[in-house]
């Protein structure tokens, strides 16, 4: 049955259409179980009903005609259940309902699993035998687990609108709404762009064509001019490179024949395809043929024939192989990449991103977060969804909901129109007392500091507003360089952070590399980075790394006094010691320097991140060697839920309102006033509506968020009363999970007048 299994799968997966796939799947399955009938029905949560999809077995003109209410039939129970049901006799069954289009009167025996990704019921696959009889376990395992594999297709056809809609049939008005997870808050209207997209035969959208003769013309000339690319590519490595890869242009050759590759792209041409989706099709097959191979050096193999795949498609389309598609981008761009990094938005001109779309990715994810520092809507993990599908449309980008809107219709951009109108009055009003002091309605006074280093460019402009900066992640410099920036880089680059406001605060978090922030000079390749070699860990490994940034960091603080050093990822004293001991090392190495300049230099003061689980236990023992407390709720609340914040698989998991977060943040800030050292919150909650309420009545007084995000907390905080935000607080400690307290405090900013900071509108 395995290899039925995969033999089944793979044929599905070969069918570039779900609606093609699913009649093959039907068919295939029939046979491989010798059943009578074997049907597909697909949800429609519209309509609240199961759509008749695929069938071999039943009436093939019930097929997309005959409609199963949720709560009806055999088919309802199914999906209601969410498990295999099994009958010997279905006719007698009290749920059974008689459907006379789809002629199953001879059917006698039922078997039918649920289909369901990510807890939701896409549909129900069918079994039916004219013999009464109930199917056997190997028989429901086997469709159990083709129904498991089926959801992921589906579910991937959905996003893409793939069902029984192929591109030349799609109106110019056509409007499609894909779900992400919101990665930062805001509404966008721009045009998707991607940067740097390179030709890639496994990218393209399968589309229909009614002009045969043309599209194999398209054909034939695009393996001709490959032809004599490769030719000349041959020509001139010949005698330079050993025979096996010379063998690989003679490869080349014999597939680009017409009795080889050509004969089945245009038979997939005359099916009705295009040029590209045939090449596709059978590029494709040849990959997987080649994968399956015994033989080490031909599975190899399977690397060139798509290479060699996406060089005819170049030549289809009418560019290189080796160069991505250039364009400039609109004026107002939705920048869209399979994971946005920093060196993209450094790369990309600020006046024309209106927002940003990354198809991996969460709400906490480090493109999210740059997102969310720079002021740019965003909505990430929109993993199911092909990244050209987005390109050049024109997009409405929800980052409160997730949602985005490809190619709106009249009505519902107008409507867009008018959200961003309000949103635009709101930032006025918050604007408007942009001087006035964090203070809550019953005099609670808070201070308020932000969080940068996630500019590309050195930051040295002020922040009037604020009291200073709270956390400075000196990570980027790194990542921005082709290697370890020197200590006078690094001491340039600090001077002039410290010096651009003397008299505030200035927060330097150490080196925090590892997990999602990767330096390409120095590469770490494990299976959990997150729990692996990063932040302290890999300082402590490399003191020299750690001594010169501290170097730097003393150095620029010559005649000055606000530098404050925080270690990140701190798990134990002993890494504090450790860390602390090598600063000293530091200090009296740089102390010489000051005396010789006659410049004042000041010890700085020392403290950790709290965002491993294991420092909430000892919080007494490190008050006793460091200065100050920061806690850093995204990796925090990450760690005690066991979510990695990148996936957005799991992003539903990933939730700082979860009542043992919350839990653990009330603790921390309870003891460390106990044992009387400051604390901040620099995570992105300090910077959310919600969780600003919830800290300020946990007792925090001071927060770190990113610039953009300032001016809206300060119209929280002075919104609100202190004594109000700790009756809510008393009253979602009660509850027991993340959606019941982030349902009572939208109520609650709602009941403020401050509903507006957390969806759109006014």
């Amino acid at each position: 049955m395995l290899t039925a299994l995969k033999r089944i799968v793979q044929e599905v997966n070969q069918t570039p259409v779900l609606d093609d796939a699913l009649n093959c799947l039907a068919d295939r399955l029939k046979e491989a179980l010798e059943v009578d009938s074997c049907s597909i029905y697909l949800a429609d949560y519209e309509q609240q009903h199961f759509l008749l999809f695929a069938t071999e077995g039943l009436a093939k003109s019930a097929v997309g005609q005959v409609k199963i209410g949720f709560s009806e039939g055999l088919v309802g129970l199914t999906a209601q259940r969410e498990e295999p049901i099994n009958i010997s006799d279905a006719h007698h069954h009290p749920r059974f309902k008689h459907y006379p289009e789809v002629k199953e009167d001879n059917y006698h025996a039922f078997l039918g699993a649920p289909i369901i990704h990510q807890r939701k019921v896409l549909g129900v696959l069918t079994l039916q035998q004219q013999q009464k009889r109930r199917f056997s376990e190997d028989e429901e395992a086997f469709l159990v687990t083709l129904a498991m594999q089926l959801a992921v297709e589906i579910a991937n056809a959905k996003a893409r609108g793939s069902i029984n809609l192929l591109q030349e049939n799609i109106p110019k008005d056509w409007q499609k709404a894909v779900k992400g997870v919101p990665g930062s808050s805001g509404l966008a209207i721009g045009f998707g762009f991607i940067q740097n997209l390179m030709v890639n035969i496994r990218n393209h959208l399968p589309k229909r064509s009614n002009h045969t003769q043309q599209e194999i013309e398209h054909y034939r000339q695009a393996v001709k001019k490959t032809q004599e690319d490769m030719a000349i590519l041959s020509d001139r490595v010949q005698g330079e490179v050993p025979d096996d890869v010379q063998a690989i242009f003679q490869l080349y050759h014999h597939l680009l024949d017409a009795n080889s590759l050509g004969r089945d792209v245009e038979k997939e041409i005359k099916k009705g395809w295009d040029a590209p989706t045939s090449l596709k099709m059978v590029i494709e097959s040849f990959i997987r043929q080649f994968q399956s191979m015994n033989d080490a050096y031909m599975r190899e193999r399977a690397v060139d024939i798509e290479d060699m795949g996406n060089r005819v498609l170049a030549n289809i389309i009418g560019i290189s192989a080796n160069e991505p598609f250039t364009r400039e981008p609109h004026d107002q761009t939705i920048l869209i990449a399979e994971e946005v990094t920093a060196v993209m938005l450094a790369e990309f001109p600020s006046e024309k991103l209106v927002g940003i779309i990354s198809i991996r990715g969460s709400n906490n994810s480090h493109a999210a977060i740059m997102a969310r520092a720079m002021g740019v809507p965003a909505v990430m993990g929109l993993d199911n969804v092909p990244i050209v599908m987005l390109r050049d449309k024109e997009i409405l980008l929800d980052g409160y909901t997730g949602d985005v809107i490809v190619s709106p219709n009249g009505t519902i951009r107008h409507e867009f129109d008018q959200l961003i109108l309000e949103e635009k009055l709101l930032s006025e009003r918050i604007h408007s007392e942009d001087t006035l002091p964090a203070l809550t309605k019953d005099n609670c006074t808070m201070s308020l500091l932000v969080n940068s280093g996630l500019s590309m460019e050195t930051e040295v402009s002020t922040n009037p507003y604020s009291d200073g900066v709270g956390l400075f992640r000196t990570e980027i410099p790194f990542m921005m360089r082709q290697r370890f920036p020197t200590e006078q880089e690094q001491v340039e680059l600090y001077k002039g952070l410290l010096e651009s406001e003397p008299d505030k605060q200035f927060t330097m978090r150490t080196l925090d590399v590892g997990g999602d922030k990767p330096l390409a000079y120095f590469p770490i390749v494990e299976e959990n980075p997150f729990l692996g070699w990063r932040g302290i860990r890999l300082t402590l490994d490399h003191p020299e790394i750690f001594l010169v940034q501290i170097r730097a960091m003393l150095r620029a603080s010559f005649d000055l006094d606000n530098l404050s050093i925080m270690l990140p990822m701190i798990t134990s004293v002993s890494e504090v010691s450790e860390a602390k001991r090598l600063i000293r090392q530091a200090f009296n190495e740089v102390e010489d320097e000051a005396e010789e300049k006659c410049a004042k230099l000041v010890m700085p003061q020392i403290g950790v991140m709290l965002e491993v689980p294991a420092v909430l236990y000892q919080l007494p023992q490190l008050a006793k060697i460091v200065d100050f407390f920061s806690v850093g709720s995204n990796d925090l609340t990450q760690y005690l839920l066991a979510v990695d914040r990148n996936n957005a698989r799991v992003a539903g998991l990933y939730d700082s309102y979860h009542p043992a977060v919350l839990s653990a943040l009330h603790s921390i800030v309870k003891t460390s006033d106990t044992l009387q050292v400051p604390v901040t919150v620099c995570g992105e909650l300090a910077g959310e509506p919600g969780g600003v309420v919830l800290l300020v009545a946990m007792g925090y007084r001071k927060l770190s968020m990113n610039t953009h995000n300032l001016l809206k907390v300060k119209w929280i905080i002075r919104n609100i009363y202190q004594n109000e935000a700790e009756q809510l607080l008393a009253k979602v400690v009660t509850l027991n999970n993340p959606e019941d307290v982030r349902s009572e405090v939208n109520l609650f900013l709602e009941a403020t007048g401050l509903g507006g900071l957390v969806r759109a509108g006014c």
